[in-house]
């Protein structure tokens, strides 16, 4: 008998004997009674479950993937804060605020263009200190540094231009724009003469603007050298109505070689796209090209796989002169091999409506001229000076040594002129007409005018202080004026110890074709250099977000997807 039956109590009618169970006699009688018994000693025995044996303390199992949990969280909330802000972003820009009413007794200040320079002015100023105007013949800013992408198709033109309206909406004081034509600036009676650009006139087309401060930003324009032929042959890169005219000449070129009984040496000759410059315009136009030409052309146009063909043009002995000599070179390899004829020391000469005709210095020092024939060219080179600038020049004698654009002190104020600052491609100074120097030279001059707004401000304060102290007999409220006066000439103090201009270099960055581009990065105290796949994805993320806008970034990076997953279009228009 185990241990359990032994410490049970037995049931009634049941006594023990010798190890063994002894049913009373009458118990011995088959009976329901004792069924019932039998069934009641088995339940019993049933319902008696062994214990199960005591086992060790076991450690809780390791949690696994906590990293990828972790991540997991992070990019969740990653997702929900970007998105967060993006919805507001977007708000904020449908819905501006009200805007303050212009007053009369602000001085006016006039800007002239709307281009890197003006723009990172207005973005910085405060518009509730001026009565500012601004002044143009296009409504937009143009987001240049992706303009070559525009041509091929990869991003769409509309995508890299802000309307300008919306900028200026966004201001907290009213700005009033004209989209017109700067003719002539008159410094000594302080206007400028403008005129009407717009296809549909007015009965006003031409007028003048009055100022107090003019800010001149309108830029430059292609510089042709003097070369016979350029400005009537050549397509530029400058503007979006440039690119759209590259893009018709490209396909034009591509259908008439495809023409009926087109004979071999013209269907040779219209395929050859010929880029001059080889500055990160002229090789990032090359590069696009290409790319548009292995990726889309050569498949929905297989007629021309072995006719088409890119040259690059460069008078200097090597492209990017800006960049290092390691990324010079793995450029030059790379373009190589992209298949893009590249032409060194070669300087055009002349330009007909089919050829280009250019000396070319060869290895030995010896120069050679060489005849090109091409289908479309484009001019990606040089810089020249616009009329209005020009004109303003020839009015001032302190600059007519000048001859790159408008001379300025270190503070950006024309030479020989009071009131008057000129900023980006259109001024002369020792800095590289690039887009990034614009725009920290905008950034500067919105400074500035926020400065000399609060010195203004804070004299005007002073000199009421002043007459208050005058009028006042009581010793102790003297006493205080004096406190609040010194207060008041420090803070002026302050506001009016404003540095020159230094320009800070960021870096250069250009694509140089099969998802490959090129950078060389200010970082602390020296450079880094790199050039590859990776520097590509680190290109387009720089120039997403250096977009103007929330919605130029949204546009442009669906541009990207889009080509990537269907291709480039292939039409004309």
């Amino acid at each position: 008998m185990s241990a359990a039956m032994r410490m049970r109590p037995l049931p009634a009618g049941l006594a023990p004997r010798a190890g063994r169970f002894i049913l009373p006699r009458q118990a011995l009688r088959p009976s329901v009674e004792r069924q019932a018994l039998q069934a009641s000693i088995r339940r019993s025995y049933a319902t008696e479950a062994p214990k199960a044996p005591i086992s060790p303390v076991s450690k809780p199992p390791k949690k696994r993937f906590r990293f990828f949990r972790g991540l997991w969280r992070a990019t969740y909330l990653s997702v929900l804060v970007g998105g967060a802000y993006l919805a507001y972003s977007i708000y904020e820009t449908r819905y501006p605020q009200e805007q303050v009413e212009p007053d009369p007794t602000k001085k006016t200040l006039v800007v002239l263009g709307t281009g890197w320079g003006s723009v990172a002015l207005l973005k910085k100023l405060d518009t509730e200190n001026y009565n500012v105007i601004v002044i143009s013949p296009r409504n937009f800013f143009l987001f240049t540094p992706l303009l070559p992408s525009c041509p091929t198709g990869t991003v769409e033109h509309r995508s890299i231009m802000e309307p300008f309206r919306h900028i200026i909406r966004h201001k907290k004081g009213t700005v009033k724009f004209y989209e017109a034509d700067a003719t002539k600036i008159d410094h000594e009676r302080r206007v400028v003469i403008v005129s009407d650009n717009s296809d549909i006139k007015g009965d006003i087309h031409q007028t003048e603007v009055p100022f107090d401060y003019l800010v001149v930003g309108v830029g430059a324009e292609n510089a042709t050298f003097g070369i016979p032929g350029v400005k009537e042959h050549a397509c530029f890169l400058k503007e979006i109505g440039d690119a759209q005219k590259i893009r018709k000449k490209v396909m034009d070129c591509i259908e008439t070689a495809m023409f009926k009984d087109q004979t071999p040496g013209e269907k040779e000759r219209l395929l050859h796209m010929v880029v001059v410059g080889g500055g990160p315009t002229g090789v990032e136009f090359a590069a696009e090209l290409q790319d548009f030409f292995e990726d889309d052309l050569r498949k929905w146009v297989p007629d021309i796989a072995d006719s088409f063909h890119v040259t690059l043009v460069e008078a200097l002995p090597n492209v990017l002169p800006m960049f290092s000599k390691t990324l010079i070179e793995y450029t030059e390899k790379t373009l190589n091999e992209e298949k893009i004829s590249l032409r060194t020391k070669t300087m055009v000469k002349k330009v007909t409506d089919k050829t280009i005709e250019a000396e070319v210095t060869m290895p030995d020092g010896s120069k050679q001229y060489q005849v090109l024939p091409y289908g479309c060219l484009v001019w990606a080179t040089g810089n020249a000076v616009r009329p209005v600038v020009r004109d303003l020049m020839s009015q001032i004698p302190a600059q007519k040594n000048s001859r790159r654009g408008l001379a300025v002190n270190e503070y950006l104020v024309v030479d020989g002129t009071d009131g008057i600052w000129a900023l980006g491609d259109c001024s002369a100074t020792k800095y590289a007409p690039t887009a990034q120097v614009a725009s920290q030279q905008g950034a500067f001059l919105a400074r500035l005018f926020n400065n000399m707004a609060k010195t203004q401000n804070l004299e005007q304060e002073l000199k009421h202080l002043e007459e208050i102290k005058a009028e006042s007999k009581v010793q102790e409220d003297q006493e205080a004026i004096d406190k609040e006066i010194a207060k008041k000439s420090k803070a002026i103090r302050k506001v009016k110890t404003l540095s020159p201009f230094e320009y800070t270099h960021q870096g250069s960055l250009a694509y140089i074709g099969m998802e490959r581009a090129v950078a060389d990065i200010s970082w602390w105290n020296g450079n880094v250099a790199s050039g590859g796949s990776l520097t590509y994805l680190f290109w387009r993320s720089a120039y997403l977000s250096m977009c103007f806008s929330t919605r130029n970034r949204i546009l442009v990076a669906l541009d990207w997807m889009k080509v990537k997953i269907f291709g480039r279009d292939v039409s004309r228009y």
